[in-house]
């Protein structure tokens, strides 16, 4: 009997995991997963930054605070917590700006006092200082989540800060603010973050022309465009929106088209210039060899410097102006030189290279080494006739499968 009973609870069982999973079940363990967000693309570095950076920032803030306030309390408030996860970690965010915060928070107190002295400290009122902080940010572009907390604790923070009244929103609530974004300002500069985060959209020219890549594809009036038709709120500038669909982009062409790496059409005989050469000597080296900018390598082949044509011009033409003649006060191409080199890797594909030739100004990169030996250099007229190249190659290998197909293979 008991032999029986479990083969037929074996059987139910099999059917059971054998039959279709409902639809509507799908829904819900989808709908379900949708609680966990995908993971935080962030390397270890900038982890350790965000988390580094919030606690320089909120002792910064917390030393100085208590040190100006004393006795005053509040001195810190909870809000700056969060407001630190912002600036430190997603200093780039358009919620992270330095208006934002000190606007968002003074924007936020000075609505939670005005609601609670006007309608109490009631759960109603507290919200409702909420909701029409988030109202006036809006327009005011300064929203900034934490604010939000500002706002609550201005209503419902107890008897301390009821007593402050107005002077709540100077001190603790602008003050935290100010230090809090100073210490911001000088960790994430001295770390190489741009903040304030701002948007580079000149022209190397200083015309009004978009920049050249912007030109074809896509345009900002498309992404301003999508983004309104989108209508709800993207954590993200536009700039910085921008930025990443162009390199997904340029990582689809590199992708479909295969690469092409520096060392397979850079000029290996490459012109250099010595420090200690006159830029008379380097001028003629310029037009002799009918080039516009010299690596200046050291006795080791090391690269020190680069100097181009408009950089000799410039410092030529300012020697005849103050009428220079005594030969001691020459100059030669080490006090004219860039020492900041931008060079390329013989491997580095040259659909890396496409913004720095298109938009930032280069016409022409050296390309070193492991050991910063120079062995070429790859100029514009090198990058569009390989892409020309490049070009033309996958236009007849679509065009040899058309033929293929036509005749039957």
């Amino acid at each position: 009997m008991e032999a029986a009973t479990i083969e037929r609870f074996a059987s139910y069982t099999a059917a059971f995991s054998s039959a279709p999973f409902p639809d509507s079940m799908k829904n819900i363990v989808l709908w379900l997963k949708s609680f966990v967000p995908p993971a935080i693309n962030a390397n270890r570095r900038e982890r350790f930054y965000g988390s580094a950076g919030a606690c320089f920032g909120l002792i910064v803030t917390a030393l100085l605070s208590k040190g100006s306030l004393g006795v005053v309390d509040p001195w810190f408030i909870a809000p700056m917590g969060a407001s630190a996860v912002l600036l430190f970690v997603v200093p780039s965010s358009p919620l992270a700006q330095p208006w934002s915060i000190m606007g968002g928070n003074i924007l936020a107190a000075l609505v939670g006092v005005t609601c609670a002295k006007l309608f109490g400290a009631s759960a109603i009122s507290a919200s409702a200082a909420v909701a029409l902080a988030i109202a006036l940010m809006f327009p005011l572009r300064c929203l900034h989540p934490p604010s939000g907390a500002v706002a609550l604790m201005s209503v419902l923070g107890g008897p301390a800060i009821v007593e402050m009244g107005y002077r709540f929103v100077l001190w603790p609530v602008a003050l935290n603010s100010v230090l809090l974004l100073a210490s911001a300002v000088l960790f994430n500069n001295a770390l190489r973050r741009r903040y304030p985060h701002r948007a580079d959209t000149s022209n190397q020219h200083k015309t009004a022309d978009v920049r050249p890549s912007e030109r074809l594809g896509f345009t900002r009036a498309d992404l301003d465009a999508a983004l309104k038709e989108h209508s709800e709120v993207v954590d993200i500038a536009s700039d910085d929106l921008e930025e990443i669909l162009q390199q997904a982009e340029m990582h689809a062409y590199r992708r479909r088209s295969g690469d092409i790496r520096c060392v397979d059409l850079m000029s290996r005989d490459v012109v250099r210039a010595r420090p200690d050469m006159s830029l008379d000597a380097a001028l003629m080296l310029l037009i002799t060899h009918n080039i516009r900018a010299l690596p200046v390598t050291n006795t080791a082949n090391e690269i020190i410097g680069i100097i181009t044509l408009r950089d000799v011009a410039i410092a030529l033409s300012a020697r005849h102006e103050a009428s220079v003649t005594d030969p001691a006060l020459s100059q030669e191409v080490c006090d004219v030189m860039t020492s900041d080199v931008v060079s390329a890797s013989p491997e580095q594909p040259i659909t890396s290279l496409v913004q720095q030739f298109s938009d930032d100004g280069f016409h022409h990169l050296p390309v070193v080494d492991a050991n910063r030996h120079v062995i070429g250099i790859v100029t514009q007229s090198d990058l569009i006739a390989a892409l020309y190249r490049s070009r033309l190659e996958e236009s007849g290998q679509q065009r040899g499968a058309v033929f293929k197909a036509i005749n039957g293979g």
